[in-house]
């Protein structure tokens, strides 16, 4: 479901769905969590070339960080920032534990199939991107670790990765602002270390906007000297490919 105003567009994704479209450099997007519980993974592509998309080493690396929040940015395999974070009432997104399978989702919470429930089977984030990135031109290939908005996962010191209930609460948001044009692409599906055995029913409402211009106290730009790096690198790759200006 879509609300469009002249400067704005909403659009819901319910528990399960997926939606993938191109943005352009110079939005905000916010999500929100609609109740509690949310969890919604992400994918961003270069829309003008797709072979350069989301490097979650690289963008964990060059920030000294295992989680993303307010401040940071998603870098490409190119060295360039795709969208930064520039609003997060949460504190915490889980970079690390992917996308769920259709074999985890028929194990943790039973076997459905669109033959038999139709739109009430339980879909899995492989499945659901899959779809969306063929819609693109690109295929289950082209598939990268995911940004799980809303999810809180951290590792013990002996390795072990806990999922931490309750992070997310009805009315949480988080704000990337596009520093390119991207393919967004998006699963609301279950975080797959939700320990909860019944399928969660969440949906995120995402808010696309126009974006203040990066200033030179910007967060996201002097969080990190490679922040910055980063942002020069696209601020060139904009200039010299496309004609633009910062």
């Amino acid at each position: 479901m879509y609300t469009l105003s002249p400067s704005q567009i909403s659009k819901t994704i319910p528990a399960g769905g997926k939606w993938s479209t191109p943005i352009s450099r110079g939005k905000q997007i916010t999500f929100t969590a609609l109740e509690d519980g949310a969890n919604i993974s992400l994918l961003l592509y270069n829309a003008h070339d797709s072979a350069e998309r989301y490097n979650m080493p690289d963008t964990l690396k060059a920030q000294h960080t295992s989680h993303l929040t307010k401040g940071h940015v998603l870098m490409s395999d190119n060295g360039r920032v795709l969208a930064s974070i520039i609003e997060d009432s949460l504190g915490w997104h889980d970079t690390i534990s992917g996308y769920t399978s259709r074999a985890l989702t028929n194990q943790k919470y039973g076997i459905t199939s669109y033959p038999k429930q139709r739109n009430d089977f339980y879909r899995s984030g492989e499945e659901n991107f899959s779809v969306e990135l063929f819609r693109n031109g690109l295929t289950p290939r082209d598939l990268t670790p995911v940004i799980n908005l809303f999810s809180k996962v951290y590792a013990d010191h002996e390795g072990n990765l806990h999922f931490v209930e309750e992070h997310s609460q009805k009315g949480d948001t988080v704000t990337l602002r596009t520093e390119m044009d991207i393919i967004l692409v998006l699963s609301n599906t279950p975080n797959p270390l939700n320990s909860a055995m019944a399928y969660p029913s969440v949906p995120v409402q995402i808010s696309i906007s126009y974006a203040d211009p990066v200033i030179e106290n910007d967060l996201c730009l002097n969080y990190r000297p490679e922040n910055r790096r980063a942002f020069e690198n696209t601020w060139e790759f904009v200039l010299l490919s496309k004609g633009g200006i910062r």
